[in-house]
C-alpha cells in the first residue's frame, strides 16, 4: 500500500528506532497529525498476555480525566424509574422493546453506545446478531449493563472509553484529540497506562507491558519509553 505524501513527510519527523519520553511523544504525535480535521490520538500497548487463558483477556472501561473531545450519543434500554433517571442524566434516547424493534425493523443506528439494565438483556439478546458485529452489545465488564444507567450515561458523556485485548494481547484506546493541550493529552495517557497496570493479571510473569506507542488518525506511530512513566 502506497502511503500519501503527507504521511511520508510526517514520518520523517519520527525516528522509528527511537523510544521517546512520554512528553516528547505527545509533542511529536501532535506535529505529525496530518488530517484536515481534528485528528483523534490513540494509544496502543502490546502486553505480554496469553489471551487463550480467560484471566488474561482484559476488558474494561475508564473515564479519561480530560474526556475524549467527542460527545457520544447514548441509547438506554430500560424501564420505569431507571429509564426516567437515564433521561434526566442526559441520555439521547431511552426506551425498551420499542427501541429494540426500531433497530431491528428500521436498521436504526443513530447512537454510539447502548446502555441496558440487566432485566432488558434477554430482549436485547434477540438482536445480538445485529449488535454484536458492530461492537454495540452492552457488557457488564465495560459498565454498559448496569442497574444504574444514569451513572453510565454520566460517565460516557464525561469521556468514558473501553479497552479490550485482541488475540495478540494488544490494547488500543483513545486518549483525546490533536487540538488538546500537551498537558491534557499527557494526563489522559498516564491515566490509561496506570489503569492497564492496575488490571495486570496475577498469573503474568516477567515483563507485562512489552511496548507502547501513540499515533494520530492516519499519522505515523511514535514509540514511547515505558520507563518515562515512572517519573
Amino acid at each position: 500500500m502506497k502511503k500519501g505524501k503527507k504521511y511520508v513527510e510526517a514520518s520523517k519527523l519520527v525516528d522509528s528506532s527511537k523510544l521517546y519520553s512520554k512528553e516528547e511523544a505527545i509533542k511529536l504525535v501532535k506535529e505529525t497529525a496530518i488530517t484536515k480535521f481534528d485528528s483523534t490520538i490513540e494509544v496502543a500497548m502490546k502486553l505480554n498476555l496469553d489471551t487463550k487463558k480467560a484471566d488474561q483477556q482484559l476488558r474494561g472501561s475508564l473515564v479519561l480525566p480530560n474526556g475524549t473531545g467527542k460527545t457520544k450519543k447514548v441509547l438506554v434500554i430500560a424501564k420505569g424509574e431507571a429509564a426516567n433517571l437515564a433521561r434526566e442524566a442526559g441520555a439521547d434516547y431511552v426506551g425498551d422493546n420499542d427501541m429494540i424493534d426500531k433497530i431491528q425493523q428500521e436498521n436504526w443506528f443513530d447512537f454510539d453506545v447502548i446502555v441496558a439494565t440487566p432485566d432488558m438483556m434477554a430482549s436485547l439478546g434477540k438482536i445480538g446478531r445485529i449488535l454484536g458485529p458492530k461492537g454495540l452489545m452492552p457488557n457488564p465488564k465495560t459498565g454498559t449493563v448496569t442497574a444504574t444507567p444514569d451513572k453510565a450515561v454520566n460517565d460516557i458523556k464525561k469521556g468514558m472509553v473501553t479497552y479490550k485485548t485482541d488475540s495478540y494481547g494488544n490494547v488500543h484506546t483513545i486518549i483525546g484529540k490533536a487540538s488538546f493541550s500537551d498537558e491534557k493529552l499527557l494526563e489522559n495517557l498516564v491515566y490509561v497506562f496506570n489503569t492497564i497496570m492496575k488490571v495486570k493479571p496475577t498469573s503474568v510473569k516477567g515483563n507485562y507491558i512489552e511496548n507502547i506507542s501513540i499515533s494520530s488518525t492516519m499519522g505515523p506511530g511514535v514509540k514511547i519509553d515505558k520507563n518515562s512513566f515512572e517519573k
